[in-house]
């Protein structure tokens, strides 16, 4: 045994263990408004640092190609067993490492190269992982994509059927990363019964919502669901691939492993039923319809002090700023919250600039600070120090408001600590 194996971090490597403590006091310190961040439970942070990661298996509970896995198959089992009680379906896979792998595993289940995707465009909210060129799902199909109404900035449904008529995708695909508005589901999988398409549902950044009950679940008018179990869900990073189609499933397993991915990280499979089973008690629900709340609140706030909110508002954990009047980038944005310890990101926003740099969006979201136990008037706070922020950066004087806020800031981290 080498000398530093039952060493802990701290001894073994310092600069490992100085870039962890700093992470762990950035995330106290900071207030985390990324859409696709949360906090996970101390339960889910026991399981991700357990000794079950030591364990490696290929295959499903019952037929593993190791031996020794006996309890990692209860883990399993239970995650899936979780997984279908929460969503209400019938089949569920919850080995992908991510919610693109996910996606991957039902395009390679479907799908053969060049077949035809329609999509949600990147810049009305979609996903890379739906048919980007950049990515592999884009360079193997045939990516088409549907946007938003230019002056609703919400799907049209009637010009997304128009344009799958004309396509005839093989996959349709609701959902994506920046889009706050709810999906009219029904409707869409109606769409893609008429024009003899797949309807797909990632609903990785609201799975969270639907576990809850605050927002209308893709079943039964989805083929096919994926999601992460982070961001709303509230856990490991990670996939789940969801079914009611008893024909696929045995080859939806096999579209996972050995399609996509080998063998399975344990410990997370572990972290994921947790997680899982914390989304099936009554405080999470209470929790889901908080996050929402918090998002309106925050929307109108910022839309008070004169600030464009993109779709005019929100149903979901997202709140999309559209700078453009202030004449300001979201990359500028992001920089003066984070001078101020608000942490956000750019995000094209419909009809946006194709150059990231130029992006004059600004994504929010409600789930972490929400986790911690803020709420209306806490978010109501944010929205008046991110319009003050914003208004000082345009007018090329952010020193004080930076100063005032960043105390503001420490004064509420303080309040709602991250773990007591």
């Amino acid at each position: 045994m080498t000398a530093h194996f039952d060493t802990h971090v701290a001894v073994a490597d310092p600069l490992i263990a100085d870039a962890l403590r700093h992470e762990k006091s950035r995330q106290q310190d900071q207030i985390e408004l990324i859409a696709s961040e949360n906090i996970v439970s101390r339960a889910v942070l026991d399981a991700l640092g357990h000794e079950m990661t030591n364990k490696t298996l290929e295959g499903y509970p019952g037929n593993r190609f190791h031996g020794g896995g006996k309890f990692v198959d209860i883990v399993e089992q239970a995650a899936i067993d979780r997984a279908k009680q929460l969503f209400g379906c019938d089949y569920a896979n919850v080995q992908p490492h991510s919610g693109s792998q996910a996606n991957l595993a039902v395009f390679f289940l479907l799908l053969k190269p060049g077949d035809k995707v329609l999509s949600l465009d990147l810049a009305a909210g979609g996903h890379l992982s739906h048919g980007l060129k950049a990515n592999l799902s884009g360079r193997w199909f045939e990516p088409h994509h549907y946007g938003v109404d230019a002056t609703s900035e919400v799907i049209n449904y009637d010009d997304l059927e128009t344009q799958a008529a004309k396509i005839r995708p093989k996959l349709i695909i609701a959902g994506g990363s920046a889009y706050p508005r709810e999906i009219d589901f029904e409707r869409m999988g109606q769409i893609a019964e008429k024009v003899g398409a797949w309807f797909h549902v990632d609903m990785a950044h609201i799975a969270g919502l639907v576990a809850g009950g605050v927002h209308d679940s893709p079943f039964p008018h989805a083929d096919i669901v994926t999601c992460t179990t982070t961001k709303t869900l509230r856990g490991p990073r990670g996939g789940l691939i969801l079914t009611n189609n008893e024909d696929w499933f045995k080859r939806l397993q096999s579209a996972v492993f050995p399609g996509v991915q080998g063998s399975i990280h344990t410990q997370v499979l572990a972290a994921k039923a947790i997680c899982l089973g914390e989304a099936l008690t009554g405080e999470f629900k209470d929790y889901a319809a908080q996050v929402k709340t918090n998002a309106r609140a925050l929307a109108q706030t910022l839309q008070t002090r004169g600030i464009r909110i993109v779709s005019s508002g929100t149903d979901t954990h997202i709140v999309l700023l559209d700078l453009s009047s202030k004449g300001l980038t979201g990359k500028q944005a992001e920089v003066i919250l984070e001078r101020a310890n608000i942490t956000a990101n750019k995000n094209a926003i419909p009809n946006d600039s194709p150059r990231p740099p130029e992006w004059v969006g600004l994504r929010l979201g409600t789930g972490a600070a929400t986790t911690r136990g803020m709420k209306e008037p806490e978010f109501a706070i944010l929205g008046e120090m991110i319009a003050d922020l914003v208004e000082a950066e345009a007018a090329g004087d952010s020193t004080e408001t930076v100063t005032r806020c960043k105390a503001q800031v420490s004064g509420l981290c303080a309040a709602f600590p991250v773990y007591l």
